[in-house]
């Protein structure tokens, strides 16, 4: 057969790849546009491969000359760029040839122009990523959180409010009746780290939607039970779906806002927890001693079911990827180093929410002592209950701004005020009872929101599963902590001394929360050193 002349090869190939650039990879070359197109590689020898990349160079400066709009990088040294066809979809590395050249693909002209010449509008391969848009503050996302929250957290305490009418409907003790909280929260406790852990690989969406079903069934199975028997199995059922459900929602916030904003973000959701107990509690209570315990329970369900219907519809799905992965080296929970500071949180959360519950457990016994009369009490409770939210929204605002010392002013606050309370109530003067335990709700009210927000600023990304779990375990075991050291104080010294109680054990949360602090500053400062000197 007869040789082809290098100048026939040139043109065939030129007639075969016309309107789009050839790449060259050492001795291999690929069109992208018509050989793409077509699934399939152009194969040439260097030389080829190099007078073709030199002949497209020319040909593209020459085109965006026309246009108006030179680019200085196109020149007869026009260096090619390294590409793959949609046919074969193998990689070419830069490493597999001497010649090889990889070079980022430059800006695109506004007018870019065809082989002939014309102008035409630019391929969609090379539109420049230029309309970005700032993402907006996903408050939808973040108000359905607090709505599931508030409705989990009426379903916890609604209890609280109708022991005596459940007491008489199921003819067992009113303190036995009481244990119905203790043993949810108990279960909490017991099921919130090993159901997080066997759940890891789950949608956090789907999970939040299986919580409130369960919750929502347990709710209905409480208000058919007959026995107290079976209303316990149904407050367990109750505790095993909150305790996953406060595991997943701990750290959902984190996944739908950027982390300057997560201090409002956690606030929010935070802000249905405490409307929980200024109105869920206190309308749940109403409803009951008007139709009763049971139709209460039923209701409760049906609007945890209309919950959920809501986070279907507006809350948005997160991404979450599990820490363990086919390949993937993990490195052991014990040896992150964030770990440390996790239980030092946890710690804090601890003795800062027994400190508080040894008081607000028995804040209705303690307000009859101080000279208030009981019909005014429900009154006192709800204003009480209004200044936590305000603290909540002010925490909202701090956190991301105060992001260390906005819990630590809220600790000295609240020590204030429970001496202020102390001091109060031994004056015999209700209205400065009334202003002191004002102040000492708001200073609290923000605490669990800060305390959430720190936990999610300090657990490593591979931990904040786990560093939720933790986190809900130390909320619960303070909640009922706390009841149990007020009941020993009430029987060792009486109700006058709870404020001075309190205010020890929330001064010493504050002390470990600074110690926390100060280990972690040590821990980072040699790890900014080698930085610092690396840089320099």
């Amino acid at each position: 057969m007869p040789k082809t002349s290098m100048k026939a090869k040139i043109a065939r190939r030129r007639r075969a790849t016309e309107g789009g650039m050839v790449t060259t990879v050492g001795a291999r070359q690929l069109s992208a546009e018509p050989a793409r197109a077509a699934g399939r590689r152009v194969d040439l020898s260097a030389s080829e491969a190099m007078e073709e990349g030199r002949r497209c160079g020319h040909r593209r400066s020459a085109c965006r000359t026309k246009a108006g709009h030179a680019d200085p990088s196109d020149s007869a040294s026009f260096e090619p760029l390294s590409l793959s066809s949609e046919g074969d979809r193998s990689r070419i590395r830069p490493h597999e040839h001497p010649l090889s050249r990889i070079r980022r693909p430059p800006p695109p002209a506004p007018a870019a122009c065809d082989a002939g010449g014309s102008p035409s509008a630019p391929s969609p391969a090379w539109t420049p990523l230029t309309d970005v848009k700032t993402p907006v503050f996903p408050w939808i996302g973040l108000l359905t959180l607090a709505g599931a929250i508030f409705v989990s957290v009426t379903s916890e305490f609604l209890p609280t409010g109708l022991i005596p009418d459940m007491s008489r409907d199921l003819g067992v003790s009113i303190p036995l009746t009481g244990q119905l909280v203790t043993i949810f929260a108990a279960t909490v406790v017991v099921a919130t780290t090993p159901l997080t852990l066997v759940t890891q690989r789950f949608s956090r969406k789907s999970l939040v939607l299986v919580a409130l079903g369960t919750i929502a069934v347990a709710n209905v199975l409480a208000a058919l039970a007959p026995t107290f028997e079976l209303l316990v199995g149904a407050r367990i059922l109750g505790g095993l779906a909150h305790g996953l459900f406060w595991a997943v929602v701990a750290a959902y916030s984190a996944h739908l806002v950027a982390p300057e904003h997560l201090g409002r973000a956690t606030a929010i959701t935070a802000g249905g927890g405490s409307a929980a107990f200024v109105l869920g509690v206190p309308v749940g209570t109403a409803l009951g001693h008007a139709f009763g315990w049971r139709p209460t329970f039923a209701i409760l369900g049906g609007i945890v079911l209309i919950l959920a219907l809501v986070v279907i519809r507006y809350l948005p799905a997160v991404e979450h990827i599990v820490p363990v992965r086919t390949g993937e080296i993990r490195l052991p929970a014990r040896k992150d180093r964030s770990l440390p500071r996790i239980l030092g949180v946890c710690l804090v959360i601890l003795l800062v929410l027994i400190g508080q519950n040894t008081l607000s457990t028995y804040i209705t016994p303690w307000l009859e002592e101080a000279q208030f009369a009981p019909d005014t009490i429900p009154l006192v409770l709800f204003a009480f209950g209004g200044a936590g939210a305000v603290g909540l929204v002010l925490a909202g605002f701090a956190t991301d701004r105060f992001p260390r010392s906005g819990f630590v002013v809220a600790a000295l606050a609240v020590l204030a005020a429970l001496a202020g309370l102390s001091f109060a109530a031994g004056s015999g003067v209700p209205a400065l009872v009334v202003v002191a335990a004002v102040v000492w709700n708001i200073a609290f009210g923000g605490i669990p929101a800060m305390l959430q927000t720190r936990m999610l600023r300090t657990a490593s990304f591979q931990l904040r599963s786990l560093a939720a779990a933790l986190q809900t375990t130390a909320f619960n075991i303070g909640i009922g902590g706390g009841a149990i050291v007020g009941g020993l104080v009430i029987d060792g010294s009486g109700l006058g001394t709870l404020p001075w109680f309190a205010l020890g054990i929330v001064a010493l949360g504050l002390v470990v929360s600074l110690l926390v602090e100060w280990r972690a500053g040590r821990a980072a400062a040699p790890v900014q050193g080698r930085a610092e000197r690396v840089s320099a």
